[in-house]
C-alpha cells in the first residue's frame, strides 16, 4: 500500500531582520514528520529583500521540497519580484497563478498556489461597478481567481491536489475576525475557481484571528494555517489515504 502524502503547512511567519533563529528553531525535526513544506504567504515582515534572505537561511536545514505564495505583507515594500528571486534562487517553488508538481512517496502531488485577493463572500461582496477603484479591486480578484483555476486545471486529476493560498476562499475560516473586513481577507471568487477545477485540499493564511476549517461549497475542505491560529511552527496534513 502507498503511503500517504505528508505535507506541513504554514503561513504568517512573518520573518524579518530581527527574527534570525526563530523559524528555523521551529523546523527542527520537519524533514522527518513531512514530504514538502508549503507557505501560505507573509514569508516577510515588510516584503523586503533582506527579510527574504533571512528566510532563506532559516530553511538551510530544510530537505524537503519547499513550496511558497507571497501574501500581502510581502509586497508591502514593492520588492516582490525581487523577493521572489531570493525565493526561486534559493530552490524554493514560488507560485503565483501557476504550478508545480512533485513526486513523493511514488504518488504525485501538484500544488497550485495564488497570493488572492479580497472582495467578500456571498450576501456582502464587492462589484467592479462605479469608481474605477472599486472596479480594479475586483477585477485583480477576478484575474487571480482565473489564474489559479487554469493552474488546478492543468494539474493532472489522478495527482494530490493543493490549492495554496494566503487570502480565504471561505467565510467560515474568517469566524473570529470582524465581520466589517471580511472583504478583505478573502473571495468567494476563489472558492468558485477551486470548485470547478477541483482539488483535495486548500490552505490558506492571513486570517490571524479566524478558524481553523471550513469546506467549499463543492465539498473541498479548507484550512486556515496562519501560525496564530493554528498555535504551532506548522500543521501536518495527510492526503492520498
Amino acid at each position: 500500500m502507498t503511503a500517504p502524502v505528508r505535507i506541513a503547512a504554514v503561513g504568517d511567519v512573518h520573518v524579518g531582520l530581527d527574527t534570525a533563529g526563530r523559524l528555523r528553531a521551529g523546523l527542527e525535526g520537519l524533514n522527518e514528520q513531512a514530504d514538502m513544506l508549503l507557505f501560505a504567504g507573509d514569508l516577510t515582515h515588510r516584503g523586503r529583500v533582506e527579510e527574504a534572505k533571512v528566510l532563506v537561511e532559516e530553511l538551510r536545514d530544510v530537505r524537503v521540497p519547499v513550496v511558497a505564495v507571497l501574501g500581502n505583507h510581502d509586497y508591502h515594500s514593492d520588492e516582490q519580484d525581487a523577493l521572489t528571486a531570493v525565493l526561486v534562487d534559493a530552490g524554493i517553488h514560488t507560485l503565483e497563478g501557476d504550478a508545480v508538481t512533485l513526486g513523493v512517496n511514488g504518488r504525485r502531488v501538484g500544488i497550485a498556489g495564488t497570493k488572492g485577493f479580497g472582495g467578500g463572500f456571498a450576501g456582502a461582496c464587492a462589484s467592479d461597478f462605479g469608481e474605477p477603484e472599486m472596479k480594479a479591486f475586483t477585477r485583480l480578484t477576478k484575474r487571480l481567481a482565473e489564474r489559479l483555476e487554469r493552474a488546478l486545471a492543468s494539474l493532472d486529476p489522478s495527482s494530490v491536489r493543493v490549492a495554496l493560498l494566503h487570502f480565504s476562499p471561505v467565510a467560515e475560516t474568517l469566524a473570529g475576525e470582524p465581520c466589517e473586513i471580511h472583504a478583505f481577507l478573502g473571495s468567494y471568487l476563489l472558492a468558485e475557481a477551486i470548485d470547478r477545477a477541483g482539488a483535495d485540499l486548500a490552505l490558506h493564511g492571513h486570517a490571524h484571528r479566524g478558524s481553523r476549517t471550513g469546506t467549499t461549497s463543492g465539498g473541498v475542505p479548507v484550512r486556515n494555517v496562519a501560525q496564530p491560529v493554528i498555535a504551532r511552527p506548522y500543521e501536518i496534513f495527510h492526503l492520498g489515504t
